[in-house]
C-alpha cells in the first residue's frame, strides 16, 4: 500500500472535527453528576470534545469554577453542556456564565431548546442539540444549530419515544438537515464510529462508555462494575408514563418504579424514586439497590476501566484496522 494512500486513511478530518477543533469526531455526553473537569479534559486532551455538566452543579458560580479547572487541565477545546429538562432548575444564569467564560462549544439536552438559542442570539459559541427524532433534528437547525447529536433507543438517559434504534434514526436524520450529525446511542468502540460514519454521521457522541474510564471521579467504582459486569440486557426504560423514557440500569430500584408505574403512579408519587438524589445515591455513594443510574444497552461491550487516553488509542486502532480492511487492494 502506498505511503500517500496511508496518510490519506489516517485522515480524521469531519465537518465536526472542523466545527469544534477537535483531532478525532468523538464527543462525551453531558452525563449528569458525573461530566466535570477531569472527565472533561481527560477527553479534550485525547482528541476529542470532553463537556462538563452545568445543571448538576449546585450555583452559576460552581460552573465557573469547573470551567477554570478545565483551563487549567487542557489548551483544547470543550463544552458545557445543559440539560433543560421539565423539572430542572431555570438555566439561563448557568448560560451567560459559560458565555462570560468564552466557552467554545454549548450543548443543550432535553426540553424547548426555543428559549436557549434566544439567549445565545449574537453570542460566537458553536451551539449544538440532542435530538431523538427527525423533526426535532430540523427544528434545531432552523433555530441556528451548528450541528445535533441524534440518540437511538440504545442509548442511556432520556431517549426517544418511538424506540427507534441509531441505526435507523441517523441516516434519517442525515437526509432531513444539512448540518452535521452526530451519533449517539449503542456506540463504545471502534466499529461503533465506523458504522455511524457509514450512516452518513460526521461524529459520535458517547456516554455510559466514558463513566467507564479512570477519569469520570465522580462515578463510584460499584457503578463502573456494574457497567463491566452487565450485558446488553442488563438496562430497562422508566419514565415512559411521564412522557420522558429514559434508559437505566436494572435493579430493585428500578424495578419499583416500572412497578409503579404500571400502577398509574403520578409524578408526585414518582418523583422521589427518580430524582437526582436517588441518582446520586447509586452513582456517587454506590447504594446500589438504594437509587438507580443511567446506562445503555452498551454495557454489553464494556470490559474494563481504562483511562480515556487508553480507549481513544483502542477505539482509534480498532477503526484504523477496519478501514485497512476496506482500503486493502486484491492480492494484498
Amino acid at each position: 500500500m502506498s505511503k500517500r494512500r496511508e496518510e490519506k486513511m489516517m485522515n480524521w478530518t469531519t465537518r465536526v472535527t472542523e466545527l469544534l477543533n477537535i483531532r478525532y469526531p468523538i464527543i462525551q455526553g453531558g452525563l449528569a453528576h458525573l461530566a466535570y473537569s477531569e472527565l472533561a479534559a481527560a477527553v479534550s486532551n485525547a482528541g476529542g470534545l470532553g463537556q462538563i455538566t452545568a445543571m448538576s452543579l449546585e450555583s452559576p458560580e460552581k460552573l465557573r469554577e469547573e470551567i477554570r479547572k478545565v483551563r487549567q487541565l487542557t489548551d483544547k477545546p470543550f463544552g458545557v453542556n445543559f440539560a433543560i429538562g421539565q423539572h430542572g432548575r431555570p438555566f439561563l444564569d448557568y448560560l451567560q456564565v459559560a458565555v462570560d467564560e468564552k466557552v467554545p462549544v454549548v450543548s443543550v439536552t432535553g426540553g424547548n431548546p426555543t428559549p436557549f438559542f434566544q439567549a445565545l442570539e449574537g453570542v460566537k459559541v458553536k451551539k449544538l442539540v440532542l435530538v431523538a427524532a427527525k423533526r426535532q433534528a430540523q427544528k434545531a437547525e432552523e433555530l441556528g444549530a451548528d450541528a445535533v447529536m441524534v440518540v437511538g433507543q440504545e442509548g442511556g438517559g432520556h431517549i426517544g419515544k418511538h424506540d427507534l434504534s441509531t441505526f435507523v434514526l441517523v441516516p434519517q436524520v442525515v437526509d432531513a438537515v444539512s448540518i452535521p450529525v452526530i451519533a449517539s446511542g449503542g456506540i463504545g468502540d471502534g466499529r461503533g464510529l465506523m458504522a455511524a460514519l457509514c450512516l452518513g454521521a460526521e461524529g459520535i457522541e458517547m456516554g455510559t462508555r466514558f463513566v467507564a474510564t479512570k477519569e469520570c471521579v465522580h462515578a463510584h467504582e460499584k457503578y463502573k462494575e456494574a457497567l463491566v459486569n452487565g450485558d446488553e440486557t442488563s438496562t430497562v426504560i422508566i419514565k415512559r408514563s411521564l412522557g420522558a423514557p429514559a434508559r437505566v440500569l436494572h435493579n430493585s430500584w428500578a424495578e419499583r418504579i416500572l412497578e409503579l408505574e404500571r400502577e398509574n403512579a403520578t409524578y408526585e408519587q414518582l418523583k422521589d424514586y427518580i430524582s437526582g438524589e436517588a441518582n446520586k445515591r447509586f452513582a456517587w455513594e454506590g447504594k446500589t439497590e438504594e437509587g438507580f443510574v443511567w446506562a445503555g444497552q452498551v454495557v454489553g461491550l464494556i470490559k474494563d476501566v481504562p483511562s480515556v487516553a487508553e480507549l481513544f488509542a483502542r477505539m482509534i486502532k480498532e477503526a484504523e484496522e477496519i478501514r485497512k480492511k476496506w482500503m486493502r487492494e486484491p492480492g494484498v
